[in-house]
């Protein structure tokens, strides 16, 4: 597509996007790859990166060094978003600007169509619709659409002609502003929360060309943590403070005077929005900010009859003018229960069901209640892996390090009855359903689980949940598969987010890693970036070890081992080898012995074939053990290869020959053809000629290997375990639970 014809009239690009940066690391590569559209030049991107204290400076610099049009600029302070947009502005050579919030996206085909509607009516204002992405994708339609068609704009206007256009999102990410107009009306962005709203409005009202884009342009992010409206904060009154900036600046305008009435309803019902949505204001302070709102409503009420409005509002204002904070409380939850009354015969019927339960089931439950409220013993921690399959991963090594370190903290394994793991002689496990398993569910202080808890599991004020995950996620989860209906068959994401509220730790293996978890996974933990623990004896490994872990598994000496551990496909009913494995050996000669490793989801890969130079070691409790004994990995698209590279010299074979069907049906984080971690083939015959020529020990996959492993274990150095005790079990203070986060907003 050929790139739309120049707007500027500046000698610089027609737009500038200033895009602030901060704790977005999930999000802000989906938000430039959605300005950065590669059919226009007439663009640049600035990136004001606010002292963000994840991986987003490094993003940043990743995708600037890709496309010239992203400029970015690290700030080594945080400034705030206000602040951060002003130096934007500084930077910025555009003809016009849009403010662009970095956890948003554009949607396709949006700067093209903004810049079109740009040069066809030079506005100094353009206002463009958007649409909110909740957390599940659902897209919802902006309420005040009708603004847009009702009754049709003309291409131009100003706001006297079409006051209307005061009561479109009040945000300033729906605005793109001639860039001059703007510094010639010298608003500029406020500290503190809200800090748009003294230059979305003024900009309105004072601009002598405005015009409507009637297309959804603008895709803004709800999200459940993270945002402003996630927790209670006195900031929120720095509101009245940008209200009273709004007024200043009509008082100080007198062409002004006509929307005072309708500015007045505005800022009011934002107030009010605040106060009663959400979490934004803490219940001691409520009482306050309605004070506070009305302090404001009786100095900027305008003169007349007052406010037009429905029976509800109307009660609302007088309560508020009269500063009845009691009545207004009353007012409020009256409401709300006769909203909630629709949902009481449904609820009711849940103790009906409970109560038909069988004996055994409820007595269970009952004892655990009854434990849930006994004390919580402060040095029990609760170990699982695997949905109780035994004692391995992550978990397992920082259960080892904190019985060395952490002598004073007893540990408990949940393993279900007939796991294809042995529990190891002296580890004290418990069996899911025993009352010993309700009672230490009930009263640990800590949970360490490389995948999750069950939905029964109720998490107390002061217990510690910590999720290690169980690989670099290359594949989406989370959230992530929501766009990929094969991948997703089954899973239910408002459960799974549910679960994830309990956690206060992630471990991250890698930056992509936390880039992945915060987008897939958005909830109030505390990504701990400190590498994989399962990692340190891969870091650790010896010669002697190696030979030992070998005559265990009865590789036969002087062979070559490889390692096949494939990834789980959805689109495929069952475990199959994705080669012929008979061909693959028989072509390949008795020099080398394949170590079959299906993934934890099927129970054999084994066939039969050659039982001497195949062997089926998918039942090993230890993946590690086996990456030790191999001397080269052959995968797909397994997080394995991530754990592998710790080994340094050891060649990884990436077969990749569903490549496209893969990430279509499941959708991947990173492309593996690009950069692979040593050598890639794409047909069987590419993979056998690999092997006969020699190819996974030449100098040429050795670099590319060296490459992965800079770019995905710059933590493990064989430390993780003890980082993560120290952090969690040592260093641990009291933290309340993280409940249920709302959404983003203002």
């Amino acid at each position: 597509m050929p790139a739309p014809e120049s707007t500027a009239r500046s000698g610089g690009p027609a737009l500038s996007v200033i895009v602030p940066v901060y704790e977005v690391e999930g999000y802000v590569r989906q938000c430039l790859e959605s300005i950065l559209d590669l059919s226009v030049t007439d663009l640049e991107v600035i990136a004001v990166d606010d002292c963000s204290p994840d991986n987003c400076g490094t993003i940043l610099d990743e995708m600037a060094a890709a496309d010239p049009r992203l400029r970015v600029r690290h700030l080594d302070r945080n400034v705030g978003l206000g602040q951060a947009r002003n130096l934007g502005l500084e930077m910025a050579a555009g003809d016009y600007v849009w403010f662009f919030d970095s956890d948003d996206h554009a949607e396709e085909g949006a700067v093209r169509a903004i810049l079109a509607r740009l040069r066809t009516t030079r506005p100094d204002v353009l206002v463009v619709d958007h649409e909110r992405e909740l957390w599940d994708g659902t897209r919802v339609p902006n309420s005040g659409g009708r603004y847009f068609r009702d009754p049709p704009a003309p291409d131009t206007f100003t706001c006297a002609e079409r006051p209307s256009v005061l009561r479109i999102m009040m945000a300033v990410w729906n605005k793109v502003i001639r860039r001059d107009y703007l510094l010639e009306l010298g608003r500029r962005f406020s500290p503190g929360y809200y800090e748009d709203l003294n230059v979305s409005f003024p900009l309105l009202m004072a601009a002598g060309r405005l015009s409507l884009l009637d297309r959804v342009c603008y895709v803004y992010r709800q999200r459940r943590s993270g945002g402003i409206t996630s927790s209670a904060s006195r900031r929120h009154f720095d509101a009245f403070d940008q209200y009273e900036r709004i007024f200043a600046f009509m008082d100080s305008h007198p062409g002004t005077e006509p929307f005072r009435g309708l500015m007045f309803d505005r800022v009011v019902g934002h107030a009010l929005m605040i106060l009663e949505c959400g979490d934004r204001i803490s219940p001691s302070d409520r009482a306050d900010f309605f004070g506070r709102l009305t302090e404001f409503y009786r100095r900027r009420r305008p003169a007349g009859d007052g406010v037009p409005g429905g029976r509800l509002k109307a009660v609302k204002y007088r309560l508020l003018e009269r500063g009845a904070y009691r009545p207004y409380q009353v007012a409020v939850t009256l409401l709300g229960a006769r909203r909630g009354a629709r949902t009481l015969p449904r609820a009711a019927v849940r103790p009906v069901r409970r109560a038909m339960r069988t004996g055994r089931r409820l007595l269970g439950r009952l004892y655990y209640r009854v434990q849930l409220r006994m004390p919580i013993d402060e040095n029990l921690v609760v170990y699982a892996a695997y949905w109780y399959r035994g004692v391995s991963c992550n978990p397992a090594a920082i259960y080892e390090k904190a019985t060395e370190i952490a002598p004073h903290l007893r540990g408990v394994w949940v393993v279900k009855p007939g796991a294809p793991g042995p529990v190891p002689d002296g580890v004290d496990h418990v069996a899911p359903g025993t009352l010993r398993y309700l009672r230490v569910m009930a009263r640990a202080k800590y949970f360490v689980n490389n995948v999750t808890f069950p939905n029964a599991v109720s998490k107390r004020p002061g217990q510690v949940h910590v999720m290690t995950q169980h690989g670099t996620p290359l594949k989406k989860m989370g959230l992530d598969q929501m766009a990929f209906p094969v991948g997703a068959k089954g899973l239910d994401f408002h459960a799974q987010l549910v679960r994830a509220d309990r956690w206060d730790f992630l471990v991250s293996s890698n930056p992509l890693s936390s880039e992945a978890w915060r987008r897939s996974f958005p909830c109030r933990y505390e990504i701990l970036e400190i590498g994989y623990p399962r990692n340190d004896r891969l870091a650790a490994a010896t010669p002697d070890e190696r030979a030992r872990l070998r005559a265990r598994l009865g590789v036969p000496e002087g062979k070559k081992a490889i390692l096949y551990a494939p990834t789980h496909r959805e689109y495929r009913d069952e475990y199959r080898p994705m080669f012929d494995v008979e061909r693959f050996i028989r072509e390949l000669g008795d020099q080398y012995v394949l170590l079959l490793r299906s993934h934890y989801y099927y129970p054999t890969a084994g066939n039969g074939l050659h039982h001497e130079l195949v062997m089926d070691v998918s039942g090993h409790p230890s993946v590690e053990d086996l990456c030790i004994a191999s001397d080269v990995l052959l995968t797909d698209y397994s997080s394995i290869m991530f754990d592998y590279a710790v080994l340094g010299g050891r060649p990884i074979v990436v077969l990749a020959n569903d490549w496209e069907t893969y990430r279509l049906t499941r959708g991947v984080n990173f492309d593996i053809i690009a950069s692979p971690p040593g050598v890639l083939a794409r047909t069987e015959d590419e993979l056998i000629e690999a092997f006969r020529t020699g190819e996974p020990w030449s100098d040429t996959a050795a670099k590319a290997r060296a490459a992965f492993r800079a770019r995905f274990c710059p933590w493990d150095d064989g430390h993780a375990a003890e980082r993560t005790v120290e952090r969690i079990f040592l260093a641990t203070t009291e933290r309340t639970s993280p409940g249920s986060p709302g959404g983003r907003g203002g």
